[in-house]
């Protein structure tokens, strides 16, 4: 909405003109998105609590979790309409990328909803198989439609290699099934990490701060000339507004950690979890860092592998590799505190984060 302000008066009053730029923008988003959060979840929290919208403790998880029973949860509610709220705002609304995350993102967050309000009404939440078969129909709804009208870039980039040089060029019908699963996998990961308090929030703010630099990179230009192709990155013009996006999703978690952090005040659930994740696969994706996103995404990432191995593991031989899974529970059942494990986690997150942007210069 600024945005088309300024396009509407930027001749009549000159200061509007800084609108136009994607940094102070982005700044702005953060801002109001953080404000946002910073302001309402005392009054969200509150009346959480007076609907009884309280956390449900698995009887075969950690002891030390029972004591949480009860906290609110569907905070992640708040998140997502700041995170919407600020981005429309501030963004450019001319740019399809924007309207194609958000679209994820909020789809994505309306499943959560449903599932997290099922398991408070019904005490059963959407079936997994569910679950998972809606976000491939609402992802791949978004992402087939967008295609269908604009051209999309299909070329799978590969980390610390020029792109000029090098990639893997997929036919759309091969890379749109491939990003569709990406997504889903993302949304699903961060929602595996949503364990304990504090963990996921704190690696969805790193991670997007770190794609938030790489979407601007990718689609900025100075004296003229590409930053992309500068460090030789993937140059696509339309991803330079998504920082804007990203940091109204940074701004949003910041907020949300303030009262989520241990001992938490409140919970994101599955409306927040699902949401971030998949919109942290979209930045990935459209800015072509799939394969390099691995890497910014790592602790999501060994926290699904660790679901997954356990699972074939005690199906194909009855045993488990780990105490519990995600791979959190079975640090608490080592006897590790919780806090301890959150901040390591998040240190890991960081250092993976600057191995990521190590990749701007090494290629």
């Amino acid at each position: 909405m600024f945005f088309w302000i300024y396009q509407m008066l930027q001749d009549d009053w000159s200061p509007l003109r800084v609108f136009k730029y994607v940094p102070f923008r982005t700044i702005g988003s953060t801002l109001t998105a953080l404000v946002i959060t910073m302001w309402l979840y005392p009054w969200f929290i509150r009346r959480l609590r007076g609907e009884k919208v309280g956390e449900t403790i698995r009887d075969d998880g950690p002891d030390q979790h029972k004591k949480k029973s009860g906290t609110p949860t569907m905070g992640g509610s708040l998140m997502l309409i700041a995170l919407i709220l600020s981005s429309l705002l501030w963004a450019n609304l001319m740019n399809s990328f924007v309207w194609l995350i958000l679209a994820i993102t909020f789809t994505l967050g309306v499943i959560g909803f449903v599932d997290d309000y099922q398991k408070l009404r019904k005490k059963k939440g959407i079936t997994g198989k569910t679950k998972l078969a809606l976000q491939f129909v609402v992802v791949g709804a978004c992402l087939g439609v967008y295609s269908y009208i604009h051209p999309f870039n299909t070329k799978l980039t590969i980390p610390f290699l020029r792109v000029d040089l090098y990639g893997i060029d997929l036919p759309l019908w091969l890379y749109l099934p491939f990003a569709v699963t990406y997504i889903v996998g993302t949304s699903n990961a961060v929602n595996l990490t949503d364990g304990l308090d504090g963990l996921a929030i704190g690696p969805v703010i790193i991670a997007a701060g770190t794609l938030l630099i790489l979407c601007y990179l990718g689609g900025a230009t100075f004296m003229k000339k590409s930053l992309a192709e500068y460090l030789r990155i993937p140059a696509i013009p339309q991803v330079y507004e998504l920082p804007v996006v990203a940091g109204a999703m940074a701004g949003a978690g910041i907020g949300f950690l303030w009262y989520n952090t241990y001992p938490a005040s409140v919970f994101m659930g599955d409306v927040g979890s699902l949401a971030l994740g998949g919109a942290l696969g979209t930045l990935a994706v459209l800015s072509k860092n799939e394969l390099l996103g691995v890497i910014i995404l790592g602790i999501f990432v060994v926290e699904a592998i660790s679901v997954i191995t356990q699972t074939v593991s005690y199906k194909l031989t009855g045993k488990r590799v780990f105490r519990m899974a995600p791979i959190h529970h079975h640090f608490e059942l080592k006897g590790w505190a919780e806090p301890k494990i959150i901040v390591r986690f998040w240190i890991i997150a960081i250092f993976l984060a600057l191995i990521a942007m190590s990749s701007l210069k090494l290629r």
